[in-house]
């Protein structure tokens, strides 16, 4: 099977049902660090030595995020940056969300 980093998130046009249950908990499996909260959207925070670091985390994120088409809300302070991840047009999760944490994690290694 394909690692879920080496897939490219899928712009979601509706129609489509957000992921929950077991097929939730089957892909969230992957990406472990990250947290599901209500079936609705997952966060991770990053910490980093210092506010540079963090920035710079940020940009290559805010890169990945324009290659995919898939943007996450980024929240960046002093030496931590959080990350949420939702599929906007269902109001809910698909496998792009965590197609998308899984590049992230592959950021910092």
């Amino acid at each position: 099977m394909t690692e879920l980093a080496d897939k490219t998130c899928v712009p979601c046009r509706g129609g489509v049902p957000a992921l929950k249950g077991s097929d939730l908990d089957a892909v969230h499996k992957i990406v472990p660090d990250w947290t599901v909260t209500e079936e609705h959207h997952v966060t991770r925070e990053f910490k980093f030595s210092d506010f540079a670091k963090a920035l710079e985390f940020v940009n290559r994120v805010g890169r990945l995020a324009e290659e995919q088409g898939h943007h996450p809300d980024i929240l960046l302070a002093w030496g931590k940056v959080g990350i949420t991840l939702w599929t906007h047009k269902i109001n809910g999760l698909t496998e792009s969300d965590f197609i998308m944490a899984a590049k992230i994690d592959r950021l910092v290694g």
